[in-house]
């Protein structure tokens, strides 16, 4: 039997350094290596995570395990873990990662099977369940929480966010690898946070710190100079070489952020006050499944070249629910491109667009909503785009249209593929490499009693 694990700074004011590993689904696979490298070097406690799920990546993996029952997990799991796994193995470092998405058992037994591939000693994996709320006996609690807008045909996938609690609960059991389901954000930093030094779950103030900070790092390299540069105004020295974030955490909550030495990108006030901001609607009460988490008390400090010291970060008491993500079909969207280039390009587009307009009249081509939009022109602000803009020397014409069916959704890349021989002159046609319809999955979120939902654990070692 697993003996349990021990917090090696509980009581003390040493730090636990935690590296973010990925920041969405199909993040760049070469990004946590050198960040491990860096926690290797550093030595102490440590942590790397890998946060890899949203609402629609979600969705689209519980239609990825509905067609084969073996999938439904991050597909890139093997790219991101295969260079970092021995080395988190051998010294010692925690994997943390929600790449489990719809299918968390299958991502652990593909973990112990990766690593008798790669010669290692099993591992101890960890699965947390009880977020999904997709099996029939929680129907009833979908329900009541949409009240009369559940719509059993169109469901696909409902989801809870789970918390840290039953991660940290894993770790303190063995666990060398977590894999979680849906599981919020910041949570999954925070779970060895709260194992290594040992914080209570009532304490608001520590768990409001360490969600924050999570929430500092969650986004991968947004907070090192990624999704930051406006050049002449912003600037991020070598943006092509980003490196995630590591947060050296103290017992109190404080901390400093970071990143892996000699690479590109930046961390000063202003990335980090972009990120501390980032899908943040009220600064005062930002709500995760552990603590509603308080960022207007927050202190910021550089202290050093890409350090910058975090304090002051409050939480407050949980909220008595839990967000859940409910997915759902939402019909199709059918869509394609075409090109003009030269003297005129933007009169044979509008020409293009009138023939468009009419041929889908001539098909009776049934749409809820139906776009043409000129690429460089008007397709980002629409109708508040500028009326007098400088004549374009090229202009690519995006169609797409919103529809019931798939069958309808196809005609709008029928009609576009007869713009090539009975349209305007000189149209640019692609050849399409992917399919040009696909299917909508919406998501709506609801809230269901937090006791309702029961969290478990288990484990995976051959």
């Amino acid at each position: 039997m697993q003996e349990p694990r021990q917090g090696t700074k509980q009581g003390s004011t040493a730090d636990l350094a935690v590296g973010c590993g990925a920041g969405f689904s199909g993040d760049r696979v070469d990004a946590a290596l050198p960040v491990v490298r860096t926690l290797v070097q550093r030595g102490g406690p440590a942590a790397l995570i890998f946060e890899m799920l949203a609402e629609r990546t979600l969705a689209t993996a519980q239609l990825a395990r509905r067609a084969d029952p073996g999938k439904g997990y991050e597909p890139l799991l093997d790219l991101e873990l295969r260079p970092v796994l021995a080395d988190c193995l051998r010294h010692g470092i925690t994997i943390v990662g929600n790449f489990g998405a719809a299918n968390p058992q299958g991502a652990a037994r593909r973990i112990v099977a990766l690593a008798e591939e790669l010669g290692l000693p099993p591992p101890r994996v960890a699965v947390v369940s009880g977020d999904d709320l997709s099996v029939p006996a929680q129907r009833k609690l979908l329900r009541e929480a949409l009240g009369g807008g559940f719509d059993e045909k169109r469901f696909v996938c409902a989801n809870a966010y789970l918390g840290a609690f039953e991660i940290a609960a894993a770790i303190k059991q063995g666990a060398q690898v977590v894999v979680t389901g849906r599981v919020a954000d910041p949570s999954i930093f925070m779970a060895p946070m709260m194992f290594e030094f040992g914080w209570d779950p009532l304490d608001h103030a520590r768990l409001g710190a360490g969600n924050g900070l999570g929430h500092l790092i969650e986004c991968g390299a947004q907070v090192t100079g990624g999704y930051f540069s406006d050049p002449g105004f912003k600037d991020a020295p070598d943006p092509w070489n980003l490196a995630f974030p590591i947060v050296e955490v103290e017992s109190d909550g404080s901390a400093v952020l970071t990143k892996v030495a000699g690479t590109g990108g930046a961390v000063n006030l202003m990335t980090v006050k972009e990120q501390l901001l980032y899908e943040v609607h009220d600064p005062a009460n930002y709500l995760t499944p552990d603590v509603v988490v308080d960022f207007t008390t927050a202190r910021l400090e550089q202290v050093g070249l890409d350090r910058v010291r975090v304090t002051g970060i409050g939480g407050k008491p949980r909220t008595p629910t839990l967000k859940v993500s409910i997915g759902c079909t939402e019909g199709f969207i059918g869509e394609d491109m075409f090109f003009y280039a030269g003297p005129g390009a933007l009169r044979r587009a509008q020409l293009a667009k009138k023939i468009l307009e009419e041929r889908f009249k001539i098909v009776k081509l049934d749409a809820e909503e139906v776009r043409i939009d000129f690429l460089g022109i008007n397709a980002i602000h629409g109708a508040m785009s500028p009326k007098n803009g400088p004549e374009p020397y090229e202009v690519a014409v995006r169609v797409a249209a919103r529809t019931k069916t798939r069958e309808e959704a196809f005609k709008v890349g029928r009609e576009v593929d007869g713009m090539a021989v009975s349209g305007v002159g000189m149209t640019g046609k692609r050849v399409p490499h992917q399919d040009r319809t696909r299917e909508i999955i919406g998501v709506w979120s609801s809230l269901v009693p937090r006791e309702k939902i029961t969290p478990t654990l288990s484990f995976y070692e051959s």
